[in-house]
């Protein structure tokens, strides 16, 4: 379906992109959430309403500093900064410099500290990026991921903005270890985020995660 939400009543105003549209929603989003009342009550409710405009419920104390905003470029990881949110930065972003994916990452996520400091929080930020990594331990492995094939970043185009995807890992634990420690992008982050393929099942996946857990983040001082 084309523009399926369109369907249900949503969309940009007149002369209002759709990102500008999704960070206006987001904007009222995080105000409701700290907890002040903006609806009117029914007046005839089923159970009695605290005096006042209503807020929303349930509240979660604190809720309103734990949300995340996935960022495609470093504009909107500043304008992220700027409202007090997370960042998540995938393996995707706007290809803004010509400079390999991880080291625009890498910009990306300092341009965010910069905007989360000058606006004056009093909380440390979030930051997590994500990645495709597959320890090569057995044969299986091999078949599935060591075929290569993913060594180097892709450029495509979304909406005719130029985009960077980046690159995957996979390799045997020591090769994958010296790669890794290269990754400009993971190493400003303070969260890493592993993609796993679903489809193998979840027994497979325990599999690839424990490999990396066990033979790869301890070389790299990963927690």
């Amino acid at each position: 379906m084309i523009d399926g939400w369109r369907h249900f009543g949503y969309g940009p105003g007149e002369g209002e992109t759709d990102a500008d549209y999704a960070r206006r929603h987001a904007e009222i989003f995080l105000a409701h959430l700290e907890g002040k009342g903006f609806a009117e009550p029914n007046p005839r409710p089923m159970f009695p309403n605290p005096p006042g405009k209503l807020r929303l419920g349930p509240h979660s104390e604190g809720l309103r500093d734990r949300i995340w905003w996935g960022a495609g470029s470093n504009a909107t990881a500043r304008w992220a900064a700027e409202l007090g949110m997370n960042l998540q930065s995938s393996t995707l972003k706007d290809d803004e410099t010509g400079e390999p994916f991880h080291i625009q990452q890498a910009e990306q996520i300092r341009e965010y500290r910069k905007a989360w400091k000058e606006a004056g929080h009093a909380h440390e930020p979030r930051v997590s990026v994500s990645r495709s990594i597959f320890a090569i331990m057995n044969d299986q492995d091999r078949m599935y991921f060591g075929q290569g094939g993913k060594e180097s970043d892709q450029v495509g185009f979304i909406n005719d903005t130029r985009s960077i995807f980046g690159r995957g890992y996979s390799d045997e634990p020591d090769k994958l270890i010296d790669q890794l420690k290269a990754d400009e992008g993971i190493a400003e982050a303070d969260t890493l985020l592993l993609t796993v393929p679903n489809t193998l099942g979840v027994e497979y996946n325990v599999h690839v995660i424990e490999a990396i857990l066990k033979h790869v983040a301890p070389g790299l001082g990963w927690r």
